[in-house]
């Protein structure tokens, strides 16, 4: 039952992420929800040490989705960086 919540909230995540980053019109649903997920695994990775909280996708919380938008937001800056040579 989590990788259905984690489908889910990576969905939520990475749109959100992606309206953020000005990228909405680029992205489907499944690529929004593969955003979100690898997000959430990255903010993590980031948060986890730095400000040591973390959230798990697999279990919806608030603190969880805040972390996957972030994570998800840095994914996106990057891939902008990659791809256009600077972040929108």
């Amino acid at each position: 039952m989590g990788w259905i919540v984690a489908i889910i909230v990576g969905g939520v995540a990475g749109w959100l992420a992606s309206k953020v980053m000005n990228r909405d019109a680029s992205m489907g649903i499944f690529w929004n929800v593969v955003v979100g997920c690898i997000g959430s695994v990255i903010g993590n990775v980031i948060a986890g040490p730095l400000l040591g909280i973390s959230g798990s996708v697999q279990e919806f919380s608030l603190m969880g989705l805040v972390i996957a938008i972030l994570g998800a937001v840095v994914l996106l800056g990057a891939a902008n960086l990659i791809q256009r040579g600077r972040v929108r």
